[in-house]
């Protein structure tokens, strides 16, 4: 669904750990600063043994900065970039017992991305979950520390939601995100594109049960209006009302 909107490469990835500024400072020495602070915390995007190259931040725009190419738009020499920043570890026997290799990179650049799940509800049918954010680029040894962690040969990306640190929302803080996650993966873009997504899913009748996306951002149809005045049970009875675009 994403790479259809994007025509950019997902990264599919484990919502593995969370690392509160607390915590990371007492295992690293280190101070969480930016959009790591302001969320309270990281949560350590980590998948078993592959995810796209593209993550790796290395590629840039004609501004500069870092960036996640459209397909079309990748050049030679984003791809030698791209290989150049990845090694291939001895698969661990411990989660591929036939051998092999593994990807490893770090996520090494600042960029906006947005992290969805559709979960299938016994009842409901199906429901998306939106977190809007930025990919964290920690410092070397900052990195490699948390991930002796969990698994050093995988892909790593460090994300920092957008959180308002109010109570009771799930998006308090990165850890607030990540309990309610609906389980323990998810699909990442770059991009901030939730408003988008907010949109097809009114086409398809799917509900938005989670997302931080700004509500002068949104757009679905008018006739959701008499649903109600709450904006996420006016998706939710609109989306049940007309019933699935396709079955």
């Amino acid at each position: 669904m994403m790479r259809l909107l994007t025509h950019r490469a997902q990264i599919f990835a484990d919502v593995r750990t969370y690392w509160s500024g607390e915590a990371t400072e007492r295992v690293t020495g280190y101070k969480l600063e930016g959009k790591a602070a302001e969320s309270n915390g990281i949560i350590h995007l980590l998948n078993s043994g592959a995810a796209c190259l593209d993550a790796s931040g290395v590629c840039t725009d004609e501004n500069g900065n870092a960036t996640m190419k459209k397909w079309w738009e990748v050049t030679e020499e984003d791809i030698k970039k791209m290989t150049e920043a990845t090694v291939w570890c001895e698969a661990g026997q411990d989660n591929f017992r036939g051998g092999g290799f593994s990807s490893h990179y770090t996520t090494k650049a600042e960029m906006p991305c947005t992290m969805i799940r559709m979960n299938l509800v016994k009842g409901l049918g199906p429901v998306l979950q939106i977190a809007e954010g930025w990919t964290v680029n920690l410092p070397d040894e900052v990195s490699d520390t948390l991930m002796e962690r969990t698994n050093p040969t995988w892909p790593c990306t460090w994300f920092a939601p957008r959180c308002d640190g109010k109570d009771g929302s799930p998006f308090k803080t990165a850890y607030e995100v990540m309990m309610n996650w609906g389980a323990n993966h998810g699909a990442i873009s770059y991009g901030h594109i939730g408003a988008d997504l907010i949109t097809m899913c009114s086409m398809l009748r799917i509900p938005v049960c989670m997302h931080n996306v700004p509500a002068d951002d949104i757009y679905r149809p008018a006739a959701w209006n008499a649903f109600g005045m709450d904006k996420e049970g006016q998706d939710y009875r609109a989306c049940a009302a007309y019933g699935p675009m396709y079955k």
